[in-house]
């Protein structure tokens, strides 16, 4: 007896998860957004996990079989997933992808020039030797485009829970003007001349731009953009001069040079923040992942 209900509810598990939308997502935000649109009607497949640098990610087979199982594929775009044209081709026409990051517009920056030898697909820089900053997570703006965007490709690929939908998006979108407002009081309590931002790459571009913080990272958009001993140089120059209190390091992946910078500076470090994707506990969810960033921030330049 015992046997036949669990037998019984084994087979509901799996009865309800066929019923549900199979969702591969290649970016840990996107994950989460995702989650809190779909509800119990999809199920979520994190490709990229929490803690993996997704500029020096490569999908598995057994990746690509899960992207080639989904009814819907989210990528964040603008150049953040190196892979993505090479799994695009290997699962054929099979899913729908969407990217995300198309519906944003994008900050334009200057792509570094020196790489660590991996073999990255970059987009072509534009006339003026520009390339898109692929994090434009950090500005919650966007990420309530992000939500709009999610919600109609679940709406399109399936109908029939459209109004299960739009009431979770709703719900999120309401969160994430909860989110906004906290962040806004919190950046006020740091002064203009304290906003200054130092970091490990350049990944807070659409965070400065919207909070009017300078920002001085060490790396390019990518991990695997090293600097230049001139430019460490002239960054050493620039924390001293501007009294910089601290910098920042990440969750996922570190240059050498950061330790080389604070003990030629005597700034701090400030802190780990997560800018490329989710984290642990403290930053498993795109709403405590820009809590625990913005604190980390606000606490370290006061």
């Amino acid at each position: 007896m015992k046997l036949a209900i669990i037998a019984f509810l084994a087979g509901a598990v799996a009865l309800q998860a066929a019923d549900t939308v199979p969702v591969a997502s290649l970016s840990t935000v996107l994950s989460d957004i995702a989650t809190n649109v779909g509800g119990d009607k999809v199920t979520v497949t994190s490709i990229v996990k929490p803690g993996i640098d997704p500029h020096e990610f490569e999908p598995s087979p057994g990746d690509v079989k899960a992207i080639s199982q989904a009814k819907l594929v989210l990528a964040a775009g603008l150049g953040f997933e190196s892979f993505l044209s090479k799994v695009k081709t290997a699962v054929g026409s099979g899913p729908t992808f969407v990217i995300v990051g198309e519906s944003i517009t994008p900050i334009m920056t200057t792509e570094e020039e020196d790489h660590d030898g991996h073999d990255h697909e970059h987009i072509a820089p534009n006339a003026d030797g520009k390339v898109p900053d692929p994090h434009w997570w950090h500005s919650i703006e966007n990420v309530k485009i992000a939500t709009r965007v999610i919600r109609d490709a679940l709406i399109q690929i399936d109908p029939a829970n459209t109004a299960t939908y739009q009431e979770n998006a709703k719900a999120y979108l309401a969160k994430l003007n909860d989110l906004a407002k906290w962040t806004k009081i919190e950046i006020a309590k740091l002064p203009k001349s304290k906003r200054i931002l130092v970091t490990s790459h350049d990944a807070l571009g659409y965070f400065a731009r919207d909070y009017s913080f300078e920002i001085f990272p060490v790396q390019g958009i990518s991990t695997s953009d090293q600097p230049s001993s001139q430019k460490v140089q002239l960054l050493i120059k620039e924390i001293k001069d501007k009294g910089v209190k601290a910098i920042f390091a990440e969750n996922i992946e570190n240059p050498k040079v950061l330790s080389e910078i604070t003990r030629e500076t005597g700034a701090k470090l400030g802190g780990t923040i997560y800018a490329d994707g989710l984290g642990d506990k403290e930053a498993n969810t795109y709403d405590s992942m820009i809590r625990h960033n913005v604190t980390t921030i606000v606490e370290a330049l006061q």
